[in-house]
């Protein structure tokens, strides 16, 4: 199983998360943060950005689902401009399931 956790910007990420969703995937998690890149920080009414707004999409998958998967996300963030995102993909070598107290693959 991999876990694939994608960073985009948090206007995109809605339509992000439906399109993982209409490749099959059970679950995902989206988190609303606030990020800092390595380039420059942009200038509103005179003042420095310090964050942007970023969204967190974590799904877990099964590794035969991977490339779709990352393929989906990038096709869907990309604008081909500077702060598009980042995905970051690592491997789940157990999971559980509460509140059946299961250890599976199956249960994602």
């Amino acid at each position: 199983m991999k876990r694939i956790e994608a960073v985009v910007q948090s206007e995109i990420s809605r339509k992000v998360v439906t399109a993982i969703r209409s490749k099959g995937v059970g679950g995902v998690t989206l988190i609303e943060s606030l990020g800092q890149g390595a380039g420059e920080r942009p200038e509103i009414g005179g003042k420095q950005i310090e964050f942007n707004s970023t969204d967190v999409i974590i799904t877990v998958v099964n590794d035969s689902q991977l490339n779709s998967i990352v393929s989906v996300i990038m096709e869907t963030a990309h604008t081909g401009e500077k702060g598009d995102g980042k995905i970051f993909v690592t491997n789940v070598e157990e999971s559980y399931d509460i509140s059946t107290k299961q250890k599976s693959s199956e249960i994602i």
